[in-house]
């Protein structure tokens, strides 16, 4: 492509200041940007971005359809809600117009197992329109490809385990409510973890349904088995809540989180497969204290064991440029509603998006 790749980016959140940023740096280029917060709509991106004004203002999600139509974006970012059922509708616009998307919401990492039937209406209609669709960020790498690479360097896998732990405070106020953080033990168990006390049968009605609420590793499982090529035989979700000693004030929720309450979830998966291989996951998110840090960690057992350990990831940022960096093989992949496990590896780019794509 000899011009520059046209971006817009919908959600204009804590995290889209370096996406937004990245692109440009990447030679590529912000024609429009989208929100529902009337605080932001009508503002340059530059402001949000903390740079000089940038001649492209937020639109609300109203007049999205419009501005799509006339920018003509090459790609779509979208940063705003965890669930694929929540952000249905940026999703299902974009395939309308045949725009190529990428998000970072976590269930649509690998969606297939967990809200299958709005993941088809959205891969058959992106399939109709010739666009591609996709889920990425943090996990694409240290959930997934990071893996999938030691894995490759195994003769014999039995068991995999993971756990990697985040501060909710990072992603906005969307993430930490699904979280159940500032929640009391019994909202938890209630509004939390009540979803995982029940039988296979009911889950997996709730997941025809599409009103599961998947963990992060739900999907991460299925990402990982569809990637090694693995058939899951079962699956199942043990969800629960951390809490701290001392009370924790979160500037995200805007409350004091008191000693005793959820701070946040520990979610643990287990897959089983009927290759013999159990893939055991954990996703820790919550209000850090000041005792706490990122961190993630996988080990491989088999011939031989392997274990890798990233301590202190900067994980917001990790995001936004795995997402930046996809951009080019998502534009190039082929159409529908395609997992990352799917496309090529993700590498870090070097040159102008633009001369990646075919």
């Amino acid at each position: 492509m000899e011009r520059k790749v046209r971006v817009v980016q919908i959600g204009t959140g804590k995290m889209a200041k370096y996406t937004m940023r990245y692109v440009m740096e990447k030679g590529g280029e912000i024609v429009g940007a989208v929100d529902v917060n009337p605080q932001v709509i009508g503002k340059d991106i530059g402001e949000i971005i903390g740079t000089e004004n940038l001649n492209v203002t937020v639109t609300s999600f109203e007049d999205a359809e419009e501005m799509l139509k006339q920018v003509k974006p090459d790609v779509a970012i979208i940063e705003t809600m965890s669930l694929l059922k929540d952000i249905e509708e940026p999703m299902m616009l974009c395939a309308r117009l045949g725009i190529n998307a990428l998000t970072t919401c976590e269930e649509a990492f690998y969606p297939w197992n967990s809200n299958p039937e709005l993941t088809k209406r959205i891969d058959q209609l992106a399939k109709q329109t010739g666009c591609t669709i996709t889920g990425t960020g943090y996990q694409d790498i240290y959930w997934g490809q990071l893996i999938t690479s030691i894995a490759g360097s195994t003769q014999k896998i039995t068991k995999i385990k993971g756990s990697s732990s985040y501060n909710v405070e990072d992603y906005g106020i969307a993430l930490a409510n699904a979280h159940g953080a500032g929640l009391t033990i019994e909202e938890f168990d209630k509004q939390i973890a009540s979803v995982d006390k029940i039988s296979d049968e009911e889950r997996q009605g709730i997941i025809n349904s599409g009103e599961y609420l998947p963990s992060y590793m739900w999907n991460t499982n299925g990402w990982l088995c569809n990637k090694l090529g693995l058939t899951v035989k079962s699956q199942r979700q043990v969800t629960v809540p951390t809490t701290n000693n001392e009370d924790i004030y979160s500037e995200t929720l805007g409350v004091t989180v008191k000693a005793g309450e959820a701070t946040g979830m520990s979610a643990i998966v287990t897959t089983e497969t009927e290759e013999g291989i159990t893939i055991e996951s954990e996703c820790i998110g919550k209000v850090y204290s000041k005792e706490d840090y990122d961190k993630n960690e996988w080990t491989v057992y088999g011939e031989p064991d392997t274990t890798i350990t990233v301590a202190r990831p900067s994980t917001v940022e990790l995001t936004c440029a795995s997402i930046v960096n996809r951009i080019p093989e998502v534009i190039n992949a082929k159409p529908g509603f395609v997992p990352t496990a799917e496309i090529s590896e993700l590498n870090y780019k070097v040159k102008n998006l633009n001369e990646y794509i075919k």
